[in-house]
């Protein structure tokens, strides 16, 4: 049986859940919707919601359905937060309106970057993003695409770059060479 699926989601204080054709979670951060295939069953016991499944030919959706929920549930009650860094001389980030980043890659030209509904972003010292929201898979997209404006090249390591990233440093080229 899944080790992930079979793990109680326990439903802190504030979450309502409603199970149906989808599980609709609801908090004080907002609401989501995380769909229920067939085969899978969520039931809500004390304070916990357990994921079952009908046989084990629901074995892959088992634990995905799970996750998913637990997504959901922290979703709406903390919420999630991804950070990026932008390095390099020149490269900097503002915020134009409540949800139009405007970046400064090195390029001829500006990027003007539309935050899509539920992701929010505070940009401090012009080079440290830091996004929020309830939904972790747009939220991950979302930086995802911000981080592939300029990904950071392996010479000089300039770019965009997750907060903590490890990035592997290529070696230049050396002085003399040929004949």
């Amino acid at each position: 049986m899944s080790r992930v699926g079979k793990k109680p989601i326990p439903l802190p204080p504030g979450v309502k859940v409603q199970i149906g054709e989808q599980l609709l979670v609801e908090g004080p951060k907002g609401r989501l919707a995380v769909p229920v295939p067939k085969g899978i069953r969520v039931e809500k016991n004390d304070g916990f919601l357990e994921v079952k499944r009908d046989g084990d030919e629901f074995a892959a959706l088992h634990g995905l359905t799970r996750a998913l929920a637990a997504n959901a549930v922290t979703g709406v009650s903390q919420g999630f937060t991804r950070e990026l860094d932008i390095v390099g001389i020149g490269y900097r980030a503002e915020m134009k309106a409540p949800n139009v980043i405007t970046f400064y890659l090195g390029y001829s030209h500006p990027i003007e970057f539309m935050l899509p509904p539920g992701v929010e972003c505070k940009v401090d010292k012009n080079t440290h993003l830091v996004l929020s929201g309830i939904d972790k898979q747009l939220l991950g997209q979302v930086a995802a695409n911000i981080r592939s404006l300029r990904p950071p090249e392996p010479y000089k390591q300039k770019g965009i770059r997750y907060t903590g990233e490890v990035l592997r440093k290529k070696v230049g080229k050396t002085g003399a060479g040929g004949k």
